[in-house]
């Protein structure tokens, strides 16, 4: 009986239980599980938000650009540093509209904020938007300067989204070189402006952003980007993200973005 308890004993040391690791319910689901959405995907879970899921375009304009606006904080904190000139240039679709409120919410947290939106639109919800900004007495400017770097520290790409296709059309063909050209750290809102949103930055045209804050959920184009990425628009509810296979990370208490990479 002795021979057999110190053999038993001697065993277990050699050749330690192992640890039970319990099987998932659906390997294959898991497997499948998406990070990144193409074009379609994503209008397509847009018209779920703003369809059966009753969300208003302002309310989900005023989640992203407040999570756009969380996201250079966190990137570029004005109670650190003394980069705080920002310039937030609106392109004329929901985009821009994102970038206004980001606008706002920025002079909120204490930056000097301008903005450039040179193709306004006559809808209520960006005209709403901008008398939002000019009750704050955020300056719109005419014109971008020649010389960015001695007047900003940080650009806000808030051009084009999701949707965009086709040829960049003026004014923004200068403003894209204009901003291909400069040294100063770009935010660019969901995807990089004059990027197609699944394949990337074809042929180098366009430039490449220092921050890229995805909105509901990072787009294909994304795969490509090699700087600060966050993921903000805390809106998708589980459902989504079931009927996408989509996988999010988690976003942090109260946070508004969470930093992917």
């Amino acid at each position: 009986r002795m021979f057999w308890r110190r053999t038993a004993i001697l065993l277990k040391h050699i050749n330690p239980p192992l640890a039970f690791t319990p099987l998932l319910k659906n390997p294959v689901s898991m497997s499948t599980e998406k990070k990144f959405l193409n074009q379609q995907e994503m209008q397509d879970l847009d018209n779920q938000l703003m369809g059966p899921l009753t969300f208003s375009l302002d309310q989900l304009m005023e989640l992203a650009g407040l999570s756009v606006a969380c996201s250079i904080e966190k990137e570029f904190p004005v109670s650190r540093s003394t980069q705080n000139r920002v310039l937030v240039i609106c392109g004329p679709g929901n985009n821009g509209g994102d970038g206004l409120v980001a606008a706002r919410h920025l002079n909120h947290f204490g930056y000097h904020v301008q903005i450039f939106y040179p193709k306004r639109t006559d809808k209520s919800i960006y005209k709403t938007l901008v008398t939002q900004c000019e009750t704050l007495e955020i300056q719109f400017i005419d014109k971008l300067p020649e010389e960015l770097q001695s007047q900003y520290d940080i650009i806000v790409d808030a051009i084009f989204g999701f949707s965009f296709k086709g040829a960049i059309r003026a004014p923004f063909d200068e403003v894209i070189k204009t901003l291909n050209s400069t040294k100063l750290p770009i935010v660019s809102v969901d995807i990089p402006s004059g990027w197609d949103v699944e394949k990337g930055n074809i042929d180098n045209t366009s430039f490449e952003p220092a921050v890229l804050v995805s909105l509901s959920a990072p787009k294909e184009c994304a795969q490509l980007f090699k700087g600060k990425h966050y993921l903000g628009g805390r809106f998708v509810p589980p459902s989504l993200l079931k009927k996408y296979n989509l996988s999010i990370p988690q976003y942090p208490g109260s946070d508004q973005c969470v930093l992917l990479s």
